[in-house]
């Protein structure tokens, strides 16, 4: 056997000795071994791959992310390579189902961990879609709540703002009609208002002396509604109104790059839906049926077993169990009689020390 089907017997926990003597069984061990490496690996790359967005941004993450998978991907291995060990072939199938129950439960719990990193390196062109999508409804509600707090803060100077501006706007409409209308007396275009007489009469005079009052007031509102501009502007700067921008492209992808895990996942959850609130089933079928199939590696080391017959190699080492058993009990029971029929030897040993101590005292206090 070559060095690749050595390594697979070792993950399979087999007895290789005893194995050579049926050669038949080789490959079938070979298998069950493969499994459990490759079950282990994949836990490996996925524990790692979700410890690289925990560590991301710190010094070393890389580093950290690869140590942390290899002890994940060690610890899932070691615990296959056991249950599959523990499963003892020459009880009945419902008896040996019994014994892999608990591993088959962990291994489902197992398989969902590991399968989400895994799902999101699968789904992150359309994660870094989502997240995008959601830092930016993000950002303007961020900026909406701020108006509205403000706005609700100076009421007052916003109501007044409001005021002045539509009464400048009435009476800017209000003078362009008196202006249009004095071009008319003057010009003697006859009107319901105008006398139709051409020349600047009296009526032209206050109707000019009038416009002038309202342009001048005019200037007044405006004057007054850039000073309440300008006031309400400084305040919006003291609150730090002006200051919230619109995310950029490049700080999108800066953002998306720095997510976490929680961030990801949440998006990798968010994508099982449309827009509209919709259930999206074709990425919500993908998503169960990717974590599905993890969830089946993950249980495939014991089913390999389970399902596997019992064979010449598994009546060997049922057999030599029993042997060794036999042999370490009658082991014990020779060390017993042993020790019984040493017992009266014992006691004369023990009286001969206690006496030599005993006149060794004597001789000392004489």
């Amino acid at each position: 056997m070559n060095n690749i089907n050595h390594f697979f017997l070792y993950c399979a926990g087999v007895h290789e000795e005893t194995l050579k003597k049926y050669p038949q069984e080789h490959n079938k061990y070979v298998a069950i071994g493969a499994t459990i490496f490759f079950t282990g690996l994949f836990a490996s790359l996925s524990g790692g791959y979700a410890m690289y967005f925990v560590f991301s941004g710190t010094y070393l993450d890389w580093l950290l992310a690869i140590v942390f998978g290899i002890i994940w991907g060690l610890m899932i291995f070691n615990m296959d390579r056991y249950i599959v060990l523990s499963i003892n072939k020459s009880k009945t199938g419902g008896f040996q189902f019994l014994q892999a129950l608990p591993r088959i439960l962990l291994a489902i719990l197992i398989g969902i961990v590991i399968s989400r990193p895994l799902e999101l390196k699968i789904f992150d062109k359309e994660i870094r879609e989502n997240l995008k999508t959601t830092y930016i409804a993000n950002e303007r509600a961020k900026i909406d709540s701020l108006n509205i707090i403000f706005n609700k803060k100076y009421t007052f100077d916003l109501t007044q703002l409001k005021s002045l501006t539509t009464e400048r706007d009435s009476l800017d409409a209000r003078i362009k009609a008196d202006r249009q209308k004095l071009n008319f007396e003057i010009f003697g275009n006859k009107t319901t208002e105008t006398s139709g007489v051409v020349g600047y009469g009296p009526y032209a005079k206050r109707k000019e002396l009038e416009l002038e009052k309202s342009t001048v007031y005019l200037d007044s509102l405006r004057s007054s509604i850039i000073a309440k501009e300008r006031l309400i502007l400084d305040k919006q700067k003291a609150e730090g109104i002006l200051n919230q921008k619109g995310l950029s492209n490049a700080s999108l992808d800066s953002a998306v790059n720095l997510a976490g895990f929680a961030d990801r996942n949440s998006a990798l959850g968010n994508l099982k839906f449309k827009a509209n609130g919709q259930v999206d089933e074709a990425t919500a079928n993908a998503v169960t049926f990717i974590g599905l199939l993890f969830i089946f590696l993950e249980c495939l080391p014991v089913f390999v077993k389970l399902l596997s017959g019992k064979d010449a190699y598994d009546k060997a080492i049922y057999n030599q169990r029993i042997i060794d058993e036999y042999e370490s009990d009658a082991y014990t029971v020779t060390e017993k009689a042993a020790i019984d029929h040493l017992k009266d030897a014992s006691i004369d040993i023990s009286i001969n020390k206690r006496l030599k101590k005993m006149n060794e005292e004597i001789e000392e206090e004489v």
